[in-house]
């Protein structure tokens, strides 16, 4: 059982996975090289103009060609950390100076993290940040966005676990109409369970659209992942069912493993949990995959050591698989 992998507890839906089958005779064909229903889609879906609308092979090739276009050598980065690796990453490519604010909890330091806005620069945000699971209010985002662009910084929201937030809608996606300095990412494979097949999109200004279109490797998008996510943006109740599930298990699972001797848990608002623990994480990891169990060993994350996991909220069958295999951790 895979507790390592962020995505939905139930999986790809099965209207996805029918049309994969059905159109599968359509690998003969290059695919759409603008991807131009999937942004049809994602116009109905997120009220937003086509000229507004990036959509890239997963999540990962927007976060460096983004990297690739808008930064330099010259450009200064704020990132929180611990946080997702891949920003930091892609930035070093282009030689950018990184400043990194520590805190598991941004919402507590926000009046010192706005004050360390660097001018001219870019500032990552993952929102809820994977891994400690927190989510900054939208009008706490706004006041970072507003702060930037006085600075004429710009402000990269990773929302890629947005849609998994229980009874929450921080999203600041529709703000980009109002702050040109603002650019949200999205991803399909963490909502509808599809990692394997690789799209996700952006939202900004026409104008960073317009540029990130144009440095695009040709056909990066496959056509069967076009057709996977025309059809998993019009099942809404797949995140609707997948939402209900989070909303039980991740209260399940926090007071279960918080009870646990060596285990405390990060309160998360979405679909995974950070957990603190006693023993070496290596170590912890080694003993659960003994038990057919594989989680996220998390040393490895800036601002993170060798004592933390971070786990994903399942299935409560799966669930009770994991509070079992802890049980017996000594």
């Amino acid at each position: 059982m895979d507790f390592s992998s962020n995505i939905s507890p139930i999986g790809t839906p099965t209207s996805v996975k029918k049309i994969l089958k059905k159109n599968i005779e359509n690998i003969k064909n290059y695919p759409d090289y603008s991807s131009s229903s999937v942004i049809l889609s994602l116009k109905k879906y997120t009220q937003l103009e086509k000229s507004n609308i990036l959509v890239g092979n997963g999540a990962i090739e927007i976060i460096y060609n983004f990297c690739f276009a808008f930064l330099s050598k010259k450009t200064k980065i704020l990132i929180p950390i611990p946080t997702f690796q891949e920003y930091e990453t892609a930035a070093k490519l282009n030689n950018s100076q990184i400043l990194y604010f520590k805190t598991m909890n941004l919402s507590e330091n926000l009046d010192q993290f706005i004050s360390m806005i660097p001018k001219n620069g870019c500032i990552f945000i993952c929102n809820p940040n994977n891994p400690t699971g927190k989510l900054l209010e939208k009008n706490q985002l706004l006041q970072i966005i507003k702060k930037a662009k006085k600075l004429s910084t710009i402000v990269f929201v990773d929302e890629c676990f947005i849609e998994m937030v229980p009874e929450s809608n921080e999203s600041v996606i529709s703000y980009v109409k109002k702050y040109d300095n603002l650019f949200v990412l999205r991803s399909l494979t963490k909502s509808f369970a599809l990692p394997g097949i690789r799209i996700g999109y952006a939202v900004s200004s026409k104008y960073m659209i317009e540029i990130l279109q144009k440095i695009k490797i040709p056909w990066s998008v496959n056509s069967l992942a076009q057709d996977a996510a025309n059809i998993a943006l019009k099942d809404k109740s797949h995140l609707t069912k997948s939402n209900l599930i989070i909303k039980k298990e991740l209260n399940y699972l926090t007071n279960k493993i918080s009870k646990l001797n060596g285990f405390d848990c990060n309160k998360s608002s979405t679909n995974f949990i950070l957990i603190k623990t006693k023993n070496n994480s290596t170590n912890l990891q080694k003993k659960l995959l003994g038990q057919k169990i594989l989680v996220r060993d998390c040393k490895n994350f800036r601002g993170l050591n060798n004592h933390y996991i971070r786990i994903a909220v399942k299935s409560h069958k799966d669930n009770l698989k994991l509070i079992k295999a802890l049980e017996k951790i000594r």
